[in-house]
């Protein structure tokens, strides 16, 4: 049984960072793509971005230039930096892994649990 456990968040005033980080347990998940998703309230969730084994990335519009994603596969680890933060960036934030980038924006495999960003203008 896969576990991803995220931690990091919290609350920030707008322009300021945040760094996120999920820990993946239970099985190595270095051959699949991780990445990040968000869901504020009344939305649904969305993709934030996505890291693959080789280190390939693919971001949403709204956080490219702002948001860095990078991953650790010794460590079973996968961050998110995020920049220049805006009150529109405040969300549950929320790790997943998936087999390849299609699953992950259809079905990622494994979610974690959230972790809350707060930003506040």
């Amino acid at each position: 049984q896969v576990q991803l456990v995220e931690s990091g968040g919290g609350l920030v005033q707008a322009g300021g960072s945040l760094r996120l980080s999920c820990a993946a347990s239970g099985r190595a998940l270095n051959t699949y793509f991780m990445g990040w998703f968000r869901q504020a309230p009344g939305v649904e969730r969305e993709f934030v971005a996505a890291i693959a084994w080789n280190g390939g990335t693919r971001y949403a519009d709204s956080v490219k230039a702002r948001f860095t994603i990078s991953r650790d596969n010794a460590k079973n680890t996968v961050d998110l930096q995020m920049n220049s933060l805006k009150p529109e960036d405040t969300a549950v934030y929320y790790c997943a892994a998936a087999v390849h980038f299609g699953a992950m924006l259809s079905a990622p495999g494994y979610w974690g649990q959230g972790t809350q960003v707060t930003v506040s203008s």
